[in-house]
């Protein structure tokens, strides 16, 4: 997979930008807050319509405007796609894939996969449980393009149901007949996405136990998926769970703490309660791993990613470094750039070049951006 070009307008602090690309390897370089994030925020929104950075898209319109266009032309698989998306509340956003509209945000996410890693996954064990259900979620989404879809369905069905448990807080001898068809449509909608992640994380882990034993030979890495609904599930362990069983048991948990929702108001079941956790010789690496242990757990995750997504997809995803060479030491940064793979085109931000060798920059194709423009 490959971009050959880019175009943004009105793109955060972009008002007009137009690259074209003919490298494998490139490089993004300029000082703080001059836009090197937001142009790969650009890149990863058009592969999955997302973004991490962005609760809203009215957030990636450039200020004072009413809207947002993206382009890129991709090659993948030997076939060229040029991908449109107009972001323009409050309608909904337009999108398109060789000049032709598409009403469904799957049949325009198959068109572009990336593997995203910056900074702020560096924190991804530290931080809360949203930003590993995010970091999944993500991920997720390169390999089946319709599950953001499904998130958006039951986070719907799920805001309906705290409306109304909003409406009956406290009264236990209420009528349940609404809440019960609300639990039903979640049970059903959220056993696929806990399906769905179960199954990602048992594949990646096993790839990610071997880029981790490559950097730390001693330390062995394992994963666990903390479910409110299954519990919590070793993946070394794990029993070949179907969508109906999960569902079953959703079904089971909701019942069992109907009350206490009605009291506390609130959907305490579910995969949007859902966590993960990571453990070093069975030693849980949130609380107890160093910071350098835990930046190899999270670089072991990413190249897995990559990995993985490559293997399902059939095609190699665009890797998306943004400033992480900076926060790794010698010996991951090295690690990491000897990883990716000859086929793999990579954009990296940085604010110069002092810390690539030589050899590295002789085949890198160098923009600088200053102020939303390319310089």
């Amino acid at each position: 997979m490959f971009i050959k070009s880019v175009e943004l307008k009105n793109f955060r602090n972009y008002e007009e930008l137009s690259l074209d690309f003919s490298h494998e390897k490139i490089l993004l370089i300029g000082k703080n807050a001059q836009g090197k994030t937001n142009l790969l925020e650009a890149v990863y929104y058009l592969s999955c319509l997302n973004s991490s950075r962005a609760k809203t898209d009215t957030e990636l319109i450039t200020w004072n405007k009413d809207f947002s266009k993206l382009k890129a032309s991709v090659e993948k698989n030997d076939m060229e796609k040029d991908l449109e998306v107009v972001i323009n509340p409050p309608k909904r956003k337009e999108m398109k894939v060789n000049g032709v509209k598409k009403t469904k945000s799957a049949d325009f996410c198959s068109n572009l996969s990336v593997v995203s890693f910056s900074v702020n996954d560096l924190l991804l064990l530290r931080g809360v449980p949203e930003d590993r259900r995010s970091w999944l979620d993500m991920a997720i989404s390169q390999i089946y393009p319709a599950y953001p879809d499904r998130i958006s369905k039951y986070n719907k069905i799920r805001i309906q149901k705290n409306n109304h448990l909003k409406e009956i807080k406290g009264n236990i001898n209420a009528d349940t007949s609404l809440l019960d068809v609300f639990n039903s449509q979640l049970s059903v909608s959220g056993s696929n996405i806990i399906f769905l992640r179960l199954k990602f994380l048992k594949e990646i882990q096993k790839i990610a136990m071997e880029k981790h034993i490559q950097i730390a030979e001693n330390e062995i890495l394992t994963t666990f998926y903390n479910s409110t609904v299954t519990g919590d599930v070793d993946f070394s362990k794990l029993d070949d769970l179907s969508v109906e069983s999960i569902a079953e048991k959703f079904e089971e948990k909701l019942n069992e703490r109907k009350i206490e929702e009605i009291i506390r108001a609130q959907s305490l079941v579910g995969p949007h309660r859902d966590d993960v956790s990571f453990f070093i010789n069975g030693i849980e690496a949130k609380k107890f791993a160093s910071q350098g242990q835990q930046r190899t757990i999270v670089l072991s995750l990413k190249l897995a990613e990559l990995e993985l997504i490559k293997e399902k997809i059939q095609d190699t995803p665009v890797l998306l470094l943004d400033d992480v060479l900076a926060e790794l030491d010698n010996i991951r940064q090295n690690y990491l750039l000897n990883a990716i793979g000859p086929k793999t085109q990579t954009i990296i931000t940085s604010v110069d070049t002092l810390q690539f060798d030589e050899e590295y920059l002789k085949d890198v194709e160098i923009f600088k951006i200053s102020n939303g423009k390319l310089v």
